[in-house]
């Protein structure tokens, strides 16, 4: 079918999942690689925009999967959910990467102000203006439905990195302002692993041969690209730090929720048990990137934040969008003495949970960051590369 926008509903999400559950098993396995271009992504879920913002959860996706395939089965489909879980665990630990992230992005824009080659290049990639036709192919399509194929991803990368020989940093930026699941761990990571950065001194490389066969011929980028490019070289990784631990709510405290683009299921805090007055969502979208936001993202998180209203109804009292400078006055209006929220993984929403709770200690009040299960069994075992935590996957999927 062809690419469509994604409503940004959890019907949308759930339809998804369903339309896509009997190609779960050996399809995706066969078929995850191939990047369809205008028929749509039939042999993919399109789900990560729902699982980012935590429309669908994690739980739920291995649930509906694992009902109807064996784990064997499964086995690449179940990996690339618990993908998206470890990258958020290995950030989670280090979160020291994400600064970084940060202050380089920060950097590389600056020389875009003084280095008129740099920025005639960087403008040239982000409008689909290049030499290179697929690489403007795929820049158009992630600029105008805010999705793009996983591999198209990762060929994108790399030739921004090493034949466009453009800052990591600004292509990890111009996903995050275009992304509609665009994530700070997955986003970041996945940047620096095909940059050679993740895993150090081994960085993925795009192929003409690759990208027309997975394509079905659509493109032949020829000796366009680069060949045998070097890693990028950079400081080694920060040393590991605590798990995250989450906090513990008192059910009888007069309480107000905060929610945020991190997770708008607030179903796992609700059943605990809460003594809830109000609830708002601050949406801290604008945050993922120095530069200004793409349009078409920040009204689908805005919308999927007015679903989570509708879909929980009563349950979340009185409902309202504000600023974050407003979330204490707010919370003093409704005689709160603790603010509930879903815990907030490293990025914008995680800065903006710390500020308020520096800030909200001085009124009296507490700021309970509330950790998922899921997030507190599988987090802890993002330590090393991916295929150590793969070897827990059957033990994760007992717990969950």
């Amino acid at each position: 079918m062809p690419i469509q926008p994604l409503a940004p509903t959890r019907t949308a999400g759930l339809t998804h999942l369903n339309q896509f559950l009997p190609h779960a098993g050996r399809d995706y396995a066969a078929k995850r690689n191939y990047d369809r271009g205008p028929q749509g992504h039939p042999d993919v879920s399109c789900l990560s925009p729902y699982i980012r913002a935590r429309v669908v959860t994690e739980a739920e996706v291995l649930e509906a999967v694992l009902g109807r395939f064996s784990l064997s089965t499964a086995e690449k489909f179940i990996q690339e959910v618990f993908w998206r879980t470890y990258w958020k665990g290995w950030l989670e630990l280090r979160p020291g990467i994400w600064g970084a992230y940060r202050n380089g992005a920060k950097g590389a824009l600056n020389r875009l102000s003084t280095e008129s080659g740099l920025r005639s290049n960087w403008e040239a990639a982000c409008k689909g203006e290049t030499d290179i036709e697929c690489f403007n192919v795929w820049a158009n399509e992630l600029v105008q439905t805010g999705y793009l194929h996983n591999h198209a991803r990762m060929w994108f990368a790399s030739i921004w990195i090493f034949t466009l020989r453009l800052p990591w940093e600004l292509g990890a930026d111009f996903f995050m302002r275009h992304l509609l699941d665009g994530d700070p761990a997955s986003n970041t990571l996945s940047w620096r692993w095909v940059a050679g950065l993740q895993t150090q001194g081994k960085n993925y490389v795009a192929t003409a041969t690759n990208i027309h066969k997975f394509t079905d011929g659509r493109f032949q980028p020829g000796h366009a690209l680069a060949s045998n490019p070097a890693p990028l070289k950079g400081p080694s990784h920060p040393d590991r730090g605590p798990v995250p631990q989450g906090d513990l709510m008192n059910p009888d405290a007069p309480t107000v929720m905060l929610l945020h683009d991190d997770d708008l299921s607030p179903g796992f805090i609700l059943d605990q048990g809460v003594n809830l007055r109000a609830t708002a969502f601050v949406q801290r979208t604008a945050w993922r990137t120095p530069l200004e936001m793409a349009p078409n993202v920040m009204d689908f998180v805005s919308d999927l934040a007015t679903d989570c209203f509708q879909r929980y109804g009563e349950k979340l009292g009185q409902v309202s969008k504000i600023d974050m400078d407003q979330v204490l006055d707010w919370a003093e209006s409704h005689d709160a003495h603790q603010i509930v929220t879903p815990f907030a993984p490293v990025g914008p929403n995680a800065d903006m949970v710390r500020h308020l709770t520096h800030k909200a200690a001085d009124r009296g009040m507490d700021v309970i960051a509330v950790l998922r299960p899921y997030d507190a069994l599988c987090w802890p075992h993002a330590t090393h590369g991916f295929f150590r935590f793969k070897e827990k996957i059957p033990k994760l999927i007992e717990g969950i």
